[in-house]
């Protein structure tokens, strides 16, 4: 295991640095350099991913693209509602039906064979979410029927 790493940054970057932390409370420098460093070299591993914040936190996505975990997720669904297709051929359909490039898959797909665990959060965060959603939804429906 490598220790801490002590980095030197020019002033214009140490600058810009102090004004993102500023702006985002509870977050240090060595943290948030920390991530941008991991996340430049996650981009560098797997051109044509990216990150953004969100609702859930911060995630990878896919540039020009949904969420990593959006397409794992087609993915996911897709094959088990056809186990038989063959991979090009559910590529055409999850294209066909999301208008998301074979590419696009791809390079999801890539990224999430390399972090499973942090796609897999996100994939599991969203399908709690909806469930919790619909049972509120049912819920608050059951109020407006006899």
């Amino acid at each position: 295991m490598v220790g801490p790493t002590s980095v030197r940054f020019d002033e214009p970057v140490t600058e810009r640095l102090a004004s993102y932390v500023a702006r985002h409370p509870g977050l240090t420098r060595s943290a948030a350099a920390a991530r941008y460093v991991d996340e430049g070299l996650r981009m560098d591993e797997y051109p044509g991913i990216m990150f953004r914040d969100g609702p859930a936190g911060r995630r990878a996505t896919v540039v020009g693209g949904p969420d990593v975990w959006e397409i794992v997720r087609a993915v996911k669904s897709a094959r088990t509602a056809e186990p038989k297709l063959s991979d090009q051929d559910l590529l055409v359909m999850l294209e066909e039906n999301t208008g998301v490039s074979s590419r696009m898959v791809r390079t999801a797909l890539d990224y999430w064979g390399a972090y499973p665990d942090e796609v897999n959060a996100l994939v599991e965060y969203a399908e709690r979410a909806e469930a919790e959603y619909a049972t509120a939804a049912e819920r608050a429906a059951s109020l407006l029927t006899r």
